[in-house]
Formats: C-alpha cells, sequence, structure tokens
C-alpha cells in the first residue's frame, strides 16, 4: 500500500513539472494566457527548467521582450501563416516619457535570453513602407535558433545585435526593404526564402574584425517583388562586415556587380564579401565588384556549421 501511494505522489508531482513546462497562449482565451508576454512572465527568472510556449493561431499585436534571465525557452507556433505577432514600434516615435524609439529600442520582438528556439512563427513590424527602421526581431542572446519562422517588414527588419554571439535560421522566410538583415553577430541561414521589396540592400552586416564569420547563407534563394530589379547582396555598416552566400539562387534583381561599399571606398579594403556558386538570372561573378571574393571548392569547404557555429549544434 505505501508502494502504491509513494508511486502515485510521484506521478502527480511528475504531471505538476510537464504542466509547468508547457504554457499555452491563444488570443480567443482558450489556452492559460492570451498574450505572450504574459506567458513569458509567468516563467520564474534564473530558472534552469526548459520551457515550452505553444501559441495557438491568431495576430498579436504586443511588443514582446525575453529577458535575459530566463534561458531556454522554445516559441512553437501553431501555424508560421497564422500565428503572427506584430507591432509598429520605428525610429522617431516619441513615447509618453519623453524618450525617441531608434534603432535598438524600435523592436516589436526583443530577445535577449540565450538558447532560445522558435518554430512556426511570424515575426512582424507593421510600422509601414514609409516609417523608416522599424525592427521586427531584435537577437541579441547567444544561440538563437529559428526553424520555420517568418519574419517580415520593411526596413532594418531582422536585427542580430549582439557581437560575437551566434544563431540559426532553417526553412525561414525573410523579406523586407533596406538592410532587413544587419548587426553583429554570426548567422547561419539555411534554406531561406529571402525576399526584397524594394531597390536597397538585403544585409548590412557590422561584423567585429576579430570575429572570422558574419552571415552565411547556405542554399538559400533570393527573390523581389516584380517592379524591384536593383539591390545588392550587402553593404558593410563597419568596415570589416563579413557577409558569404554559397549555393544559393539570386533572381535578376540582384546587381550585376552585386555588393555596395555604402558610399566609402576605404570599406573596400576591410568589408569581407564573398560568393560560391550562386546560380540564377543574379548571379554573375564576372562582374562582381573587384573587392568581393569568388570562393573556390577548397575555399567554400572551409563553411561548415561547426566552424561557424562552433561547439554549439542546432540541428540536432
Amino acid at each position: 500500500m505505501k508502494q502504491i501511494v509513494l508511486v502515485t505522489i510521484w506521478l502527480l508531482m511528475m504531471q505538476v513539472v510537464t504542466a509547468q513546462k508547457k504554457l499555452v497562449v491563444a488570443a480567443d482565451g482558450s489556452g492559460k494566457y492570451r498574450t505572450v508576454q504574459a506567458a513569458l512572465d509567468a516563467i520564474p527568472s534564473n530558472s534552469k527548467e526548459k520551457v515550452t510556449i505553444y501559441v495557438k493561431n491568431g495576430l498579436y499585436k504586443e511588443r514582446i521582450v525575453v529577458d535575459a534571465s530566463k534561458p531556454n525557452i522554445t516559441l512553437k507556433g501553431e501555424d508560421k501563416q497564422k500565428t503572427i505577432l506584430t507591432f509598429d514600434n520605428h525610429a522617431g516615435t516619441r513615447l509618453e516619457n519623453g524618450d525617441t524609439l531608434n534603432t535598438w529600442t524600435c523592436a516589436s520582438f526583443f530577445l535577449y535570453a540565450d538558447d532560445f528556439t522558435a518554430e512556426n512563427i511570424t515575426f512582424e513590424n507593421n510600422a509601414g513602407f514609409n516609417a523608416g527602421q522599424a525592427v521586427a526581431l531584435r537577437v541579441e542572446g547567444n544561440r538563437a535558433a529559428f526553424r520555420n519562422c517568418r519574419m517580415q517588414g520593411f526596413q532594418d527588419v531582422l536585427f542580430l545585435s549582439g557581437s560575437g554571439v551566434k544563431h540559426y535560421f532553417r526553412d525561414c522566410y525573410i523579406e523586407g526593404t533596406t538592410d532587413f538583415i544587419f548587426g553583429a553577430a554570426t548567422a547561419v541561414f539555411k534554406d531561406c526564402h529571402i525576399h526584397s521589396k524594394k531597390n536597397s540592400h538585403v544585409t548590412a552586416a557590422s561584423t567585429n574584425s576579430i570575429i572570422p564569420y558574419g552571415f552565411v547563407f547556405f542554399n538559400c534563394k533570393l527573390t523581389s517583388d516584380s517592379t524591384v530589379n536593383k539591390v545588392s547582396l550587402g553593404r558593410p555598416w563597419s568596415p570589416t562586415a563579413s557577409v558569404t552566400y554559397i549555393d544559393c539562387w539570386l533572381d535578376k534583381h540582384i546587381l550585376p556587380e552585386g555588393w555596395n561599399n555604402w558610399k566609402r571606398p576605404s570599406n573596400e579594403a576591410t568589408a569581407r564579401y564573398a560568393e560560391y556558386n550562386s546560380k540564377g538570372p543574379g548571379a554573375n561573378p564576372t562582374a562582381r565588384v573587384p573587392w568581393s571574393k569568388q570562393l573556390t571548392a577548397e575555399e567554400a569547404k572551409l563553411y561548415t556549421i561547426e566552424k561557424i557555429l562552433g561547439p554549439w549544434d542546432p540541428e540536432k
């Protein structure tokens, strides 16, 4: 009898632990929380427990912050097309307290925690085409992985702002107008769809000179709206920006010269821009700017997930 009681108690305890590990958010009230931020706020600070927040389909208009004290969170949507986290912050907005939003503070979603994973979610900033800088997702924490997600907006959509931190994007759709993938982090983009909505620039990396890899795109597809026909693969936000495209398909909107020096000729001596085996109508290796590099097959082999991201393996 005593053994049965102990087993029953153990089972009840396990049920409590399991319940704590999965939080459900639903805008229609069918979950425990109506907002993503409410679910995040319910997670104890500095907890070592892994927590999954399951977000049901819905439009969630909220400014969301994942605090640095809350690592090991998985944010999982029901359907990436129908689970949308959105807000309309943009640089220049003046807050009630007198502060004015800038590139670092105008995001819809702020991620400061380490070891974060997102799946089947749309991260959006809907401030509008003419709003200027309007970040959908700012990532500062280390080892953030995004799978089957959408990042959409206009200028400065995906801000990978942490220098030396590492991120991973797999099967994601990322669209914007100007510099819509930018920042100082090291990031791998694998099998992603990158879509331009304006004649401008895809990336604006600010990789530190001591960081060997910036943004690396593997087997990605670059497309554009039908009216867009003059887009560069990137321009250097900092002089030592590092961006590499490997085995990517580029549509005709990519300029023959490929890259832009941001009106600073001195950047040409320091920016680290490279391609290998680009395909499609936008692939034009002989016309690329002479200060970019076409990798050899042997050089391209050095770009592996392990070398770029180190001991962290997001593909496990």
